[in-house]
């Protein structure tokens, strides 16, 4: 059977936010779909009124194709991010798509000796803040971006990702 055929799919409004989570494997265990909501939602905080966005979480195949087709690189990474364009009139208007790749990040939490859970709210968090503008492509604003995500996980009760020490 096809991944599309096997996509299981959710929407749920949190206020003024509707967010879509599809599950497209079952390669791989994945948070619950409240964690996921909780974790998208600490990171639209205020910086984001009410918006529309999609969390696919999909196993290494789906994965690979969209990084090889999207960023030009033949494999599949952990997570991807894909602002959407502005649509007059929408309500709410669309953020984007985030889509996570469950094997590479079961494989990078493991890798790097840390809680599954927090390395799934770490990867969303970052998807979302990419969604909402923020980048890592200079030293400058990879400053910023990890700050944001310090403090959200924080919130979140989740230790700083980028700490070599944190232990599962």
């Amino acid at each position: 059977m096809n991944a599309v055929h096997q996509t299981r799919s959710h929407v749920t409004r949190a206020g003024a936010h509707r967010l879509a989570i599809q599950i497209a494997t079952a390669a791989t265990p994945v948070p619950a779909r409240a964690f996921i909501a909780r974790c998208v939602l600490a990171a639209l905080g205020k910086r984001r009124a009410a918006c529309e966005l999609t969390v696919r979480i999909v196993g290494h195949a789906e994965a690979r194709a969209l990084n090889r087709r999207w960023r030009g690189h033949d494999y599949a990474t952990n997570v991807l991010a894909f602002p959407a364009a502005a649509i007059p009139h929408l309500s709410p208007p669309p953020l984007g798509d985030i889509v996570l790749c469950a094997p590479a990040v079961a494989r990078e939490a493991l890798a790097q000796r840390k809680p599954p859970r927090a390395h799934w709210a770490h990867l969303l968090v970052h998807g979302v803040l990419h969604l909402l503008g923020d980048t890592h492509d200079r030293a400058a604003s990879a400053r910023r971006m990890e700050a944001r995500e310090r403090r959200i996980l924080a919130r979140l009760g989740f230790s700083d990702p980028y700490r070599a020490d944190v232990a599962a």
